[in-house]
Order: C-alpha cells, then structure tokens, then sequence
C-alpha cells in the first residue's frame, strides 16, 4: 500500500479527496467538473439504490423515465423555478458537427441550429408537469406517484468528488394529488423515507425540518429537508421533499373533474436524493486509516485473509475457509475470500481497511489446529480469537452489532456539537471554533439571514420540526422570535 492518508485533522478536505480515490470510490473524469465512479463506489451506490427503490415501492411508488432534454420555453413557465437553475443550465443550440473548411478539426455547423434551445434536465419538474397534462383528466387519474432514477446536468464551478459535480446520479419522485392534505401527507411522507434510510442503512443521525424561504426549493412553497452533521463541524443536506402546492400544475395546465364535477388544479410534490449520499456516508464515519462502511450498505461484509507459507496450507486452509464462505452466503452476507498470491496478509488487512470492510477473518495454520480464527472489526478495529464452530451464527449479530455502534458513534458526535448561542459574538465564536449545529433565535426576515450568510458563511439548515416554542431575540437584530433555527456552514 502507499503511504497513509492525510490526517482529518490536519486537512479534512485533503482527507476526504484522498481517501475518495484510493478506496476505488471515484475519480475525476476528462470532462471538468465530472466524476467517474468506480466499480467498488458504485457497488455501494447500487445498495443505496435497492434499498430505497423497495421503500418508494413500498409506499405505493412506481418508476418510470422521462427526457434528458427540456425546451427552454418550459423553464420560463414557473418564474421563481427559472430563477432558481438558470445559473446552472447547461444549453444545447446545434444538433450537428462538421469538419472545418481550414481542415483543423470539427466545428459546430451553423445550419444546424435548433429552432428551440434545450436545456440539459438539472431537475425534472417542467417536462414531467408537460407530460402530467396528458394523464389526467378527472380524480380518478389521481394520485400519480411516479419516481425516475436518472443523471442531473447543474453547471458547478466549484466540484468535489460525489459532493459537488456538474453532473451526479439521482432519484426524483413527483406526484400529483387531488386535494392540498393528500400532498401535504405525502411531502412529510417521503421525507421520513428519507430519514428512515438515511438512519436506519447509513447509520447517520438526522434533524428533520423545514427550509427557511431563502434555502426553499425554487418554485415549493414549503421544503422539508434532513439535516446531518459532518465530523468536521459541517452540515450537509442528506435529503428533500417538497410541497409545490398548485405552482407547476397551474404553470401547465394540470385539471383535472373532481368528484362535485368542478374543473381544478391538482396539487404536486417532488423529492430526491443523489449520490451526495455517498459523500455523507464517507464523511459522517471514516476515519484516518480509510472507510468506515455500515454493514447495511458495505458491498463485502466479511473478507477471509489466509495466512500461509507452504501451498499446502493454503489448500488447508482454503477448505475451511470456503466453507465458512458459504455458510455466511447461504444467510445472505456478502464474502471474500481473497487467496491472491500476489500481495502479502499485511498488504490486504490495509486495503480492506481502507475499503472500509466491516469484519475481517484470518486464518493461518495455527489457527486450522486450535479450531479458531482471529475476527477484527473495522469499527473499532478489535481483534478477538474465536472459535470456527458456528461462527456463522456468531457474524450476523455481530454485524448487527457494528451497525448499531456507528450509529451510536455518529450520535453522540452530533448531540455533543449541537450548542445555543445568545448573542451574535457567541454565534461567530461558536462557528470559528468549533462548527456543528448552533441553535440561536431569528426574527424570521430573508434579510437578516442574507446578512448572517454573507458575514459568516452561515445558514440556516432548518427549522426543526419537532422545535420547541420558545421566546426570544435574534441573535442579529434583536427583533422578538418565537423559537430557536438551526444555523450551520454546510457542504
């Protein structure tokens, strides 16, 4: 292996880009701003990917795919949703290349020019309200709950790995509803899928809550979002469901008959999470030696190291270890046994501790004649000697157990750097010195946020919503406030 990684504490960033590329997740593409992500990165985005497609189908989602390709003049029909993206569209003008007169190459042809630009899809909403008009004609079309799983174009300047990219992977469900209720259940609905996912699979703690106006989704009247806390101090966006209201059916002419025979608008929602998940994942449990992965989600849940001089040994030592291999398999667990002649054990322990692998076997001869093995958790990095004799009824729970424990560990952080601040000194001081989530009073105006944001780098990540009314001040202005919002710098 090559020399370690940077320390998190010493240059988290350095740490982070780092450990992306050596642990196979990803890596920069010859396109700027794009990502490649690897066979052994998408395997645990594939994992993301199952888990929740069973719980939208679970909730009574199906699938489908609609166009890459959005004219532009859909764009302009919901005013605050062109606001909100154009900065980051990406346009197409000509349909054709061809060769230069001058012989140096390929250039667009100008006869080639599209009657209407098309925008390269940075969300959805537009084309599948378009489509939506088509569908429905009275309250029996409805509810639609339709999710695609898809690729995103928003034209970054600034990108990291999995992060920040101007194209990523993700899922976007949007539906339609005929009351304001039915949608308003079903935004809180797919946002505690969100939270129940991202919890209960990535072992990452969340805050639910509600974006402030200045953080909404363009074009939603409200955005309910979950909140995680980094290890280093930093929030991140883990996931969003949005309450459109009546906006997108209004902007494309989406009617439908009610039951009383009355024409009228029926009521959206949309919700997605990308492969950002993939970034919180790295950055809420990994720590200065490689990956730490939840077993819900770890692409290989037990690698078997053998440990041996002599080809014999290792034939020996092979039919044991196949045989717990299969034992593990036939439950459901995924196995390696890596018998590679190629690296030495020592080689292998730190790459599949870079990789992030929850437990570990080894077995050497020593081993075959005691009846035992040495199991190591990649969590803790314990090493105990156990017996072979039903260890496969041992490994279950202890994955159960590593589970849990990340969780745990995740937690604790969070709970231990959520703190209040009273005061706009104490607010900065809290940033400067040790991030998190600052809990702090906000007279509710778009203005004194903007300022908190450009003065500090600051938002507000949500207001909670299981907040608690409380009088107070603002922190910046003084002005009365009923309750305490959650302020972070965020990814």
């Amino acid at each position: 292996m090559s020399k370690g990684l940077p320390k998190r504490s010493e240059d988290y960033s350095a740490w982070y880009n780092e450990l992306v590329k050596r642990a196979d997740l990803a890596e920069n593409s010859a396109v700027r701003g794009c990502m490649v992500i690897k066979p052994y990165g998408f395997s645990i985005w594939e994992k993301m990917q199952q888990t929740l497609d069973k719980m939208f189908k679970d909730t009574g989602h199906t699938n489908a795919y609609f166009p890459l390709f959005i004219p532009k003049s859909y764009l302009s029909r919901e005013a605050d949703h062109v606001e909100g993206f154009a900065k980051e569209c990406a346009v197409v003008t000509h349909y054709r290349l061809k060769n230069a007169d001058d012989g140096s190459g390929v250039v667009v042809d100008p006869e080639a020019k599209l009657e209407e630009e098309l925008i390269v899809r940075p969300t959805s909403e537009t084309v599948i309200w378009n489509t939506y008009k088509n569908w429905v004609e009275s309250y029996r079309d409805l509810p639609i709950l339709v999710n695609q799983w898809a690729n995103v174009v928003r034209w970054e300047m600034r990108t990291r790995l999995f992060l920040r990219t101007a194209e990523f992977l993700w899922q976007e469900g949007h539906t339609a509803h005929a009351t304001k209720d039915e949608a308003i259940k079903e935004t809180e609905q797919m946002i505690n899928v969100y939270a129940d996912f991202v919890e209960n699979f990535m072992g990452v703690p969340v805050i639910k809550g509600l974006k402030s106006e200045n953080e909404r989704f363009a074009g939603a009247l409200e955005t309910y979002c979950i909140e995680a806390l980094m290890q280093d101090g930093k929030a991140l966006q883990a996931g969003t469901s949005h309450f459109l209201g009546q906006n997108f059916a209004k902007a494309f002419d989406v009617k439908f008959t009610g039951k009383d025979g009355k024409l009228e608008h029926v009521w959206g929602t949309s919700w997605g999470v990308s492969t950002r998940l993939m970034g919180a994942l790295i950055m809420a449990h990994s720590d200065d030696a490689g990956l730490v992965l939840p077993p819900n989600l770890a692409p290989i849940h037990v690698v078997i190291v053998p440990i041996y001089k002599k080809d014999e040994q290792l034939q020996a030592i092979s039919e044991k270890a196949n045989q717990i291999k299969k034992a593990l398999q036939d439950k459901g667990y995924s196995v390696k046994f890596d018998d590679r002649d190629t690296h030495k054990p020592g080689w292998k322990f730190a790459e599949y501790e870079l990789k992030g692998v929850p437990l570990r076997i080894a077995i050497g001869p020593r081993d075959l004649e005691n009846g035992t093995v040495e199991l190591a958790r990649r969590d803790t990095k314990e090493k105990n000697t156990v017996e072979i004799e039903g260890i496969e009824n041992r490994i279950p729970d202890l994955l159960d157990e590593i589970q849990n424990s990340i969780f745990e560990r995740a937690r604790s952080f969070r709970d231990e750097n959520i703190r209040k601040a009273d005061t706009y000194e104490e607010f900065k001081k809290i940033l400067d010195e040790n991030g998190g989530f600052i809990k702090a009073h906000w007279d509710g105006t778009s203005e004194t946020e903007e300022k908190i944001k450009n003065e500090t780098k600051a938002t507000i990540r949500c207001i909670p919503l299981d907040n608690e009314m409380e009088e107070g001040k603002c922190i910046y202005t003084g002005n009365p406030s009923k309750q305490r919002v959650i302020f972070a710098r965020a990814y």
